[in-house]
């Protein structure tokens, strides 16, 4: 079993910044891929940004330029910088986690925009 622990999330102005930060623990094993999906009230859950163990990345369209996506493997966390925040970012963030042995949820993290 892996746990994750989401901490970061606020109410922020737009055009203000937010740190999300996902801690793991558990049979994470070496290699996997975490990410943050987000799911905003009536919508689907929808991909944030992805990171590989090596440090490779990916992000949605919506938050490229905006955000950054890293990892720390030795501690087993990963953190979300997201800057230039617009009211459509509110959603309450998830941190995930996929290695061989499946995928994993934290219990998530409200991030609400102002305008």
């Amino acid at each position: 079993q892996v746990q994750l622990t989401e901490s970061g999330g606020g109410l922020v102005q737009a055009g203000g910044s937010l740190r999300l930060s996902c801690a793991a623990s558990g049979n994470i094993f070496n290699i996997n891929l975490m990410g943050w999906y987000r799911q905003a009230p009536g919508k689907q859950r929808e991909l944030v940004a992805v990171i590989s163990t090596g440090g490779i990345t990916n992000y949605a369209d919506s938050v490229k330029g905006r955000s950054t996506i890293s990892r720390d493997n030795a501690k087993n966390t990963m953190s979300l910088q997201m800057n230039s925040l617009k009211p459509d970012d509110t959603a309450v963030y998830y941190c995930n986690l996929r290695n061989g042995h499946g995928g994993y949820w934290g219990q998530g993290t409200q991030v609400t925009v102002s305008s």
